[in-house]
């Protein structure tokens, strides 16, 4: 088999399955919540911790990532100054920059280049929530006309900090950074439940995809999410695809941060909007359409960079 469609395949198959049991109500919506909590709190941690444990920091490139954030800081700027600098804009240009890393981006990398290709992954998600809705809400709360006190963009990025730190997607990554700088090995009690449950991340997360898909209607504002859409999985991994080649990057870091640009729009942003109250219906639909492009946009990254 075509080793880009070895890759996808899975991922399709086990989206779709998701899809279908939402649409069964075999998986209530009620459930959803339930299985995101054993995502979150107990696989993901595992996975994280164990994988960071045994990566060693001075050989993962930070170049790569930056030129990833370099590109995300055009676009969103680049949405601001098309659309103007409002709240809405704000919430539009995150969407247009906000991956889904962890849930879409964790078992596609684990997949396609294993162990080796989540250690990039991993710094990059240890910095993706913090750097970008950092950057949302202060473009958010600074906009022009919005309403609020003394000091309020600055206590809300100072939350947004907070809550991108305190979160049980990089306290793992930090816990086993530190890890592994005591140079020692996991017991093996320890690494080996830790082990299964990072391999039951993938299957699960990728049925929460498809789940969550179920649940979501395009409707009425299907042309805005388009065009949100095609700016996060085309625009913004052209971008980052060719900051990295100017730069003279190459190798599998560079490779993950554009399959990582090419990832759908995270569900963070839909949460995002909602606590603004500002775009909730075109984030909405742009979140479930976005989904479905990103698979001919991660075809294409995939069938250049796989090898």
């Amino acid at each position: 088999m075509h080793p880009v469609l070895s890759a996808l395949l899975p991922v399709v198959v086990l989206t779709a399955l998701g899809l279908l049991a939402g649409r069964l109500r075999w998986i209530r919506p009620e459930a959803t919540r339930d299985l995101a909590n054993l995502v979150f709190l107990v696989l993901s941690p595992a996975l994280l911790f164990r994988t960071m444990a045994a990566a060693e920091p001075s050989r993962v490139p930070l170049l790569p990532v930056a030129s990833y954030f370099a590109a995300c800081v055009l676009v969103f700027a680049g949405t601001l100054l098309v659309r103007g600098w409002t709240r809405a804009a704000a919430v539009q240009g995150l969407a247009a920059t906000f991956s889904n890393t962890f849930m879409v981006g964790v078992p596609l990398v684990s997949l396609v280049w294993g162990e080796a290709g989540l250690a990039p992954l991993f710094t990059l998600i240890s910095l993706h929530a913090l750097v970008l809705l950092t950057l949302a809400t202060l473009a958010l709360e600074l906009a022009p006309g919005s309403r609020r006190t003394e000091g309020g963009a600055w206590r809300a990025a100072a939350r947004a900090v907070r809550q991108a730190v305190v979160h049980p997607v990089p306290l793992p990554i930090l816990a086993g950074l530190a890890w592994g700088q005591t140079g020692w090995a996991l017991p093996a009690v320890l690494d080996k439940p830790l082990q299964l449950l990072g391999q039951a991340l993938g299957p699960i997360a990728l049925l929460m995809v498809g789940v969550s898909l179920a649940g979501i209607r395009i409707g009425e504002r299907w042309r805005e999410a388009l065009v949100l859409s095609l700016l996060k999985v085309v625009l913004l991994p052209l971008l980052v695809a060719g900051l990295g080649l100017a730069l003279g990057l190459s190798g599998l870091p560079f490779a993950v941060m554009v399959v990582a640009a090419c990832l759908p729009i995270g569900a963070n942003v839909f949460l995002f909007s909602q606590r603004y109250g500002v775009v909730e219906d075109e984030v909405t639909a742009a979140v479930g359409l976005s989904t479905l492009l990103s698979l001919a946009s991660l075809s294409v990254a995939l069938a250049l960079l796989a090898g």
